[in-house]
């Protein structure tokens, strides 16, 4: 008997296509994703049938099937899974939004694994006309005595069932596209959707037509198996899949717990440059291995988003697109286990390898300060494992410095003092005069540490921590021992009038300081409050944008005690005296790379004049 039926779809309101097409599904490619996943699903339940006993017949090789006819503009999804009766089609699809996984899921829990179907039919289906005029679904279902049916609808309210021809089980999904979706008729923008979504979907798909057709997914991805099963080289092996051309990580963290919520995932700590933004979204969020988005800071702590890496949940609440994340308990549950997750295995590399840790800390030390800064709760378990490297490149942790420094470098009210640069090589003058005090110097010169600097100043007791060139190096750790001046009172003045002459710079402080005789004839420093407040703000620090447009103000100190002083002195003439005091604050610019330009060249020129 041949069949013919006509209905109408079961919806609320005529205008539900419409939605579908511009609001509901913001990417038009996601049709793709959808159609795909529903394949696999059926391809899935199929199988969880056949595992059970309930279908007896050959299961044979599964697989979905992606092709497409440039000159027919058709485009197929075909799978061997379960197939759907007439009747299935008119309650699964005509009836939107009716979840036939969530009904298979049910009927089926008993039986256990019931998470391991992937989507549903419904709204997911129907994504496929934002890019078709037309859709055609021809399937034979796996029960006997059933037969193919047609069903067919032009994205309008009306549908038409009707009998097929089909070989075998499963489902052909073809879609007609619209004249304004044909890029997707183009191979190459199929690869690539499919290459981003369906790249590790449990269920083989090949794309492609005729004997050109190919593999082009991963069905059995390295975060699906066992830690015990897998050796080094299979991360790092994955790790190149998923991000090619790319540094070798440096470690990496498998996740896999199933209570109180269902994660997978692995976790990869890179080679970390400065520019973090650059390095953001490099992790990929799943569900059930059908990507959903690189856009994971809900899930992830702010801190760790430099990780690359992927992170699969069922757990993870979408909205109804599955583009996007909604909170809920679930999601702060996981932020919390990875967090913990990442600082015990820091912990632990810190523990069993300490000198490899120590080895690896120029890299791992902007995920750990980035933590300790933004999240109390990992600053109390990284405390323990946090290192500072001294200018000599010797690493201490957090405690051990605290101590090392408690002998030498107390000032006269009992703080703590830690010197640091945060650029070794311009400021050298000003740390080798440190070291000839018996201090030592800290390098804090990351992206991050003007944010890292004050964080440990807020959690570390009577402690302060202070650039070594924002200061002549006896009020860098002032003891309260008084350095005696050479100079009289009369002769201060004088100085300072010949020195504010030559500089004639509003924004350069001129001071006479009693200094070691031994100590350069003039330094420029900068208030530590100002420099931390501008590094703050070329760093991103918020609400510091006023400190970045503010003008540098600088103290230019002028050792009293130093011999080419007293030379300014016995100087009759004001010229003399005047290229004597422009040549010692050229020197005093130059070590701290502020003499440019013309200021430069004429320095060189008078320099080379006198050699």
């Amino acid at each position: 008997m041949t069949m013919q039926e006509k209905g109408n779809i079961s919806i609320h309101t005529e205008n539900i296509f419409p939605i579908i097409k511009k609001f509901l599904y913001s990417d038009h490619e996601i049709f793709l994703r959808e159609l795909v996943s529903n394949a696999v699903d059926a391809s899935q339940k199929i199988k969880r049938l056949a595992a059970i006993g309930e279908y007896q017949g050959e299961l044979g090789e599964l697989k979905v099937k992606v092709s497409f006819d440039k000159e027919a503009k058709t485009i197929t999804i075909s799978d061997n899974g379960l197939g759907m009766t007439a009747e299935e089609i008119k309650k699964y699809i005509n009836q939107i939004a009716f979840s036939g996984a969530t009904e298979f899921v049910e009927k089926y829990k008993d039986k256990g694994d019931e998470k391991a179907i992937i989507g549903h039919f419904g709204l997911g289906f129907y994504s496929a006309f934002m890019v078709a005029e037309r859709v055609d679904i021809i399937s034979q279902s796996y029960q006997e005595n059933t037969t193919p049916v047609m069903w067919t609808c032009d994205g309008s309210t009306e549908f038409e069932i009707t009998d097929a021809t089909r070989e075998g089980r499963g489902s052909d999904i073809v879609l007609h596209v619209a004249e304004d979706s044909l890029e997707f008729l183009e191979e190459f923008r199929i690869k690539q959707v499919l290459d981003k979504y369906c790249k590790f979907l449990p269920i083989e798909i090949e794309f492609g037509v005729g004997e050109e057709a190919k593999i082009i997914n991963n069905p059995a991805p390295i975060w699906t198996k066992s830690p015990s099963d897998l050796t080094d080289e299979d991360y790092l092996k994955f790790y190149e899949e998923l991000y090619p051309y790319s540094e070798k990580p440096l470690f990496w963290i498998h996740l896999n717990v199933d209570y109180p919520f269902n994660l997978t995932g692995i976790l990869y700590f890179p080679k970390v440059k400065n520019e973090l933004q650059l390095q953001r979204e490099k992790i990929q969020l799943y569900s059930r291995q059908v990507f959903i988005t690189d856009e994971v800071k809900d899930v992830v702590p702010e801190f760790l988003m430099l990780l690359h890496g992927v992170i699969d949940s069922p757990d993870i609440p979408l909205n109804v697109s599955r583009s996007f994340l909604q909170a809920d308990g679930n999601v702060k549950k996981i932020n919390s286990y990875i967090t913990k997750k990442v600082a015990d295995k820091l912990g632990d590399l810190f523990k069993n390898d300490r000198e490899g840790f120590e080895a690896k800390f120029e890299n791992i030390g902007i995920f750990v300060k980035y933590g300790m800064i933004s999240d109390d709760k990992f600053y109390d378990r990284a405390k323990d494992y946090c290192l500072v490297q001294n200018v000599d490149g010797k690493y201490f942790t957090l405690n051990e410095y605290a101590e090392f420094a408690q002998e030498n470098q107390k000032d006269k009210n009992d703080d703590v003092v830690y010197l640091y640069t945060n650029d070794a090589l311009s400021q050298d003058g000003f740390i080798q005069s440190a070291k000839k005090r018996g201090y030592d110097v800290l390098k804090l010169d990351s992206v991050l540490d003007s944010h890292f600097i004050n964080m440990l100043e807020s959690k570390l007791v009577k402690t302060n921590l202070k650039r070594v060139d924002s200061d002549t190096v006896e009020k860098l750790i002032d003891k309260g021992i008084a350095v005696d001046t050479i100079l009289s009172d009369s002769e201060k003045e004088t100085v300072k009038k010949v020195f504010d002459e030559v500089i004639n710079d509003t924004t350069k402080v001129v001071a006479l300081e009693p200094m070691p005789a031994d100590e350069m004839p003039a330094v420029i420093t900068q208030n530590e409050f100002m420099r931390r407040m501008s590094d703050m703000s070329r760093a991103g620090g918020g609400g510091m944008s006023m400190f970045g447009n503010m003008p540098n103000n600088y103290i230019v100190s002028v050792n009293a005690n130093h011999p080419t002083i007293s030379k300014i002195l016995k100087s009759t003439d004001a010229d003399d005296q005047k290229k004597l005091a422009k040549q010692i604050y050229d020197l005093a610019l130059l070590s701290q790379n502020m003499l440019t330009g013309a200021d430069l060249t004429a320095f060189i020129q008078r320099t080379a004049v006198g050699l």
